[in-house]
């Protein structure tokens, strides 16, 4: 059984961890270096991407993050793809660079032009249909060398993935579709 530690300093960390408790998991709300160190695996949640990277350095966690990155798992949903990219245009803030994509922040709109939608997933098996929820939704506008999409929501890349790396513009969190959850934490279960 994996630990898979959730940031819980901002955004909706108690719906990912209901998600991972139904696989069987267990949970660590990670605010502190040590908590992080203890996990094997890290979902940063959604939120305010301009909050999260001020919290990084309120909770000293910037460089850890980045060092934990280097050797485990770490999935980020809407702001957490955001501070994981490499850069992030309107209104920039200062990124983690842990993935080789360009983000546009809120490339959807405003709270307003929230939407749910089926998008089409493929972890390399037989692909298939999920709802996603996207709100305030980033876009990934520039993708990298090593990295691969996994899923689209019309032409626009809404899920990817380099090494330990994977990113979603969306909220799988906020369905009852564990797939992608279920997805990342196989990886830390070699």
């Amino acid at each position: 059984m994996a630990k898979i530690g959730i940031l819980a300093v901002q955004g909706d960390f108690e719906k990912h961890q209901h998600i991972v408790k139904s696989l069987g998991h267990e949970t660590l709300l990670v605010k502190t270096q040590q908590e992080l160190a203890a996990s094997d695996a890290l979902i940063i949640p959604g939120g305010e991407s301009t909050t999260l990277t001020k919290l990084f350095a309120k909770h000293d966690l910037e460089q850890a993050l980045i060092e934990y990155a280097g050797q485990k798992p770490v999935f980020g949903t809407c702001a957490g793809l955001i501070v994981l990219s490499k850069k992030a245009l309107n209104h920039p803030v200062k990124t983690l660079g842990l993935i080789n994509v360009t983000a546009a922040r809120n490339a959807y709109g405003r709270q307003v032009d929230s939407f749910i939608d089926d998008i089409e997933i493929n972890f390399g098996e037989k692909p298939f249909s999920f709802e996603g929820v996207f709100i305030r939704a980033p876009k990934i506008i520039e993708i990298g060398d090593n990295v691969k999409v996994l899923g689209k929501h019309n032409d626009d890349i809404v899920l990817a993935q380099s090494g330990n790396i994977l990113i979603a513009t969306f909220h799988p969190e906020l369905t009852d579709d564990a797939r992608i959850h279920k997805y990342f934490i196989d990886k830390v279960e070699f």
